[in-house]
């Protein structure tokens, strides 16, 4: 998968993630590096368990993105203190 299908799919999982997670977006940047960090997270897990994979722009690489984006969230605000992605 190309450099613009990831920014695309990060962008739309990072978005989508962020509307189920806090109600609303985290900006075009933080959308796209949530939903990257997603899509390898996702592709990691998804891969590791079920044999999902992130391997192109389509419906399944944007839910496993999605999936991994909504998990790096719930990480990122188990850990206590200021939240880098929360406004």
């Amino acid at each position: 998968m190309g450099i613009i299908a990831w920014l695309f799919v990060g962008l739309l999982a990072g978005w989508l993630a962020g509307m189920v997670m806090g109600g609303r977006g985290y900006g075009v940047i933080g959308n796209i590096v949530v939903g990257v960090i997603g899509a390898l997270l996702g592709g990691f897990v998804g891969g590791a368990v079920f044999g999902w994979d992130v391997s192109g722009f389509n419906l399944g690489s944007i839910l496993v993105a999605f999936i991994g984006a909504v998990l790096f969230l719930l990480i990122l605000r188990a850990i206590p203190g200021k939240q880098p992605f929360e406004r």
